[in-house]
């Protein structure tokens, strides 16, 4: 029974959450592009916002580029270029670690702000608050896996994860077991993780694949023109003004 719910969950489950998390996403911004937003509260109750919006982005965008290099770059790179799988998952628990909390005392301010003020919390949905739910709670299970590693510097435990990773992006139909006797926290926080992409097309998320990165190439300045009561008077017969 337990190899086969290992199976089923790391096994299988990634790929419904991968191919909802892209075919739903595709369907959101095709079908309902006016709910494509982070849907900000800004206005109410502004300087907890800033702080812990600032803090949280911060922390999860170093933690997530982090997850992304340090799973599914291939293993033998980091041995070509001399990194030692114990120096590696070091380096991982302490950017990881300090990313992590930086991210976590904003996502605390986040949650705080939005199931604790009235405003806030009238003018929520659902899924606005059970999204950063969800991600505080991510956070706290990611930040609970450090002593654990601490325990494993040799790297061998960071070498399972990479493993799984690498073998779920390749159809290894073995990946599961890599990770079968690892500790319950990395699994409930690899569930945990693979949850969120599978929600992720339902949520304010989807605004994280909308970074304004063609700004910085973009061919030219913005043409602005003025408004001239001489043009408005002249195109509705009016004897005209002086030009402002």
């Amino acid at each position: 029974m337990g190899e086969f719910m290992n199976t089923l969950v790391f096994g299988i489950y990634p790929y419904i959450a991968l191919v909802v998390f892209v075919v739903g996403t595709i369907i959101r911004y095709d079908r309902e592009p006016y709910t494509w937003r982070s849907g900000s509260s800004q206005l109410l109750r502004r300087r907890q916002l800033i702080w812990g919006s600032v803090l949280f982005h911060v922390g999860v965008l170093i933690v997530l580029f982090g997850h992304i290099v340090g799973l599914l770059t291939p293993i033998a790179f980091f041995d070509a270029i001399g990194i030692s799988h114990g120096a590696k998952q070091l380096l991982a628990i302490v950017v990881g670690g300090v990313a992590g909390v930086f991210a976590l005392i904003g996502a605390t301010m986040l949650v705080h702000r939005r199931l604790f003020d009235p405003r806030i919390r009238a003018t929520s949905k659902f899924s606005d608050n059970a999204i950063i739910s969800i991600l505080w709670l991510q956070l706290v299970l990611g930040l609970a896996t450090i002593p654990i590693s601490l325990g494993h510097l040799d790297g061998h435990e960071m070498v399972k994860f990479m493993s799984w990773a690498q073998g779920i992006f390749i159809f290894d139909t073995g990946a599961a077991g890599y990770i079968a006797d690892v500790n319950p926290i990395f699994k409930l926080h690899l569930f945990l993780g693979l949850t969120i992409f599978l929600i992720f097309p339902f949520t304010r998320l989807v605004h994280m694949l909308s970074v304004p990165l063609r700004y910085l190439w973009r061919p030219g300045y913005q043409v602005v023109r003025t408004y001239r009561r001489r043009e408005r008077g002249n195109a509705a017969g009016i004897p005209s003004a002086p030009a402002e």
